[in-house]
């Protein structure tokens, strides 16, 4: 749906409801607009006088002399962050993670600055050309069924700790060292990747598996979390895969406390499932695992914990694992 500009007659209305001290919000709702569109116009077309914070007349007259206005796409000429946007479409950071990393890395400098919605310009008007960076953009993903999986595959595992018995503050993420874990197949026979995403900094840690056994399956969780300081070990919380059933291995090899999801629910790993969302675009559906190799594995991990996160205040799973992981070591 293309943006309707406001007209003269809502800003009247603007003007008027603002007398009466209505919030912003309100406002939209009488007008049928958004919020942010009454937000946005007072701060772009308001205050016309100090002690006149909007004024309808005022703000109408320069909404239209800013349309007149052309508009000039200076930023293509600025080489440099055209190149910087490119690389990092092509290292698969969106749109938006790249708008704010260039604030934090050229703080000083406003010729390294560009919107969201330019990149995307950019973007089209490059395969408009014959370009291939759309490609670099996330994919929407159809919408999945829930599917059950049938069989002793999904049956609870004796013994199990049902996640209702997680203790209440691994749901905060108030601390480091909750991690969930999961496994993801690749075509029939050909092997299986084990995931583990630390809940907070959301930083992956993961291996291969050949015949995806429960002892491998514990062989090869316990190896990775050796690297983890003991004081980043505290829950871990999985689905009900038959490949964790000696998930006491797991508790008494890497030190931590296993529970269990209740089953058909992956949101509640939600962390998990969407890194393992991640993870596919290198290792799709139906892909030959053999054909992926521990160093294969090893740089898509890396590339996924070094891209900035919005929900991290765009720094990366690395850098915020490591200052926990350099904090334990330390104490």
């Amino acid at each position: 749906m293309s943006y309707v500009q406001l007209t003269s007659e809502e800003r009247y209305v603007i003007y008027h409801l603002k007398l009466y001290r209505l919030s912003i919000r309100e406002i939209g709702r009488r007008l049928g607009r958004s919020h942010t569109t009454i937000s946005r116009e007072l701060k772009r077309n308001g205050p016309a006088f100090p002690t006149w914070p909007y004024w309808h007349q005022g703000a109408h007259q320069q909404a239209m002399q800013r349309r007149k206005k052309p508009r000039h796409y200076r930023r293509h000429a600025h080489a440099p962050l055209r190149h910087y946007v490119e690389r990092k479409l092509r290292d698969e950071w969106s749109p938006d993670v790249i708008a704010a990393k260039l604030k934090q890395d050229y703080p000083g400098n406003t010729k390294m600055r560009v919107s969201i919605e330019t990149i995307y310009r950019w973007v089209y008007r490059d395969t408009s050309q014959g370009g291939r960076l759309f490609q670099c953009l996330c994919r929407c993903h159809k919408k999945r069924r829930r599917q059950r999986r049938y069989g002793t595959g999904r049956g609870l595992i004796p013994g199990r700790t049902s996640i209702h018995l997680r203790p209440d503050l691994v749901a905060t993420r108030q601390r480091f060292g909750d991690w969930e874990g999961d496994t993801i197949e690749g075509a029939k026979g050909s092997g299986h990747i084990t995931t583990h995403v630390e809940r907070k900094s959301r930083y992956l840690i993961a291996g291969k598996l050949v015949n995806k056994t429960a002892a491998e399956t514990a062989q090869v969780a316990t190896s990775a979390f050796e690297r983890v300081p003991k004081t980043l070990r505290h829950t871990l919380t999985l689905d009900n895969g038959k490949e964790f059933a000696r998930f006491r291995d797991i508790e008494r090899g890497a030190g931590l406390t296993v529970y269990f999801a209740a089953p058909y629910s992956a949101w509640q790993r939600g962390t998990n499932e969407n890194t393992n969302g991640l993870l596919r675009r290198y290792f799709p559906k139906g892909m030959d695992f053999r054909a992926a190799t521990e160093k294969s594995l090893a740089e898509v991990v890396k590339k996924l914990n070094h891209r900035p996160r919005k929900c991290l205040g765009y720094r990366t799973p690395h850098e915020v694992f490591m200052d926990a992981k350099r904090g334990a070591i330390a104490m």
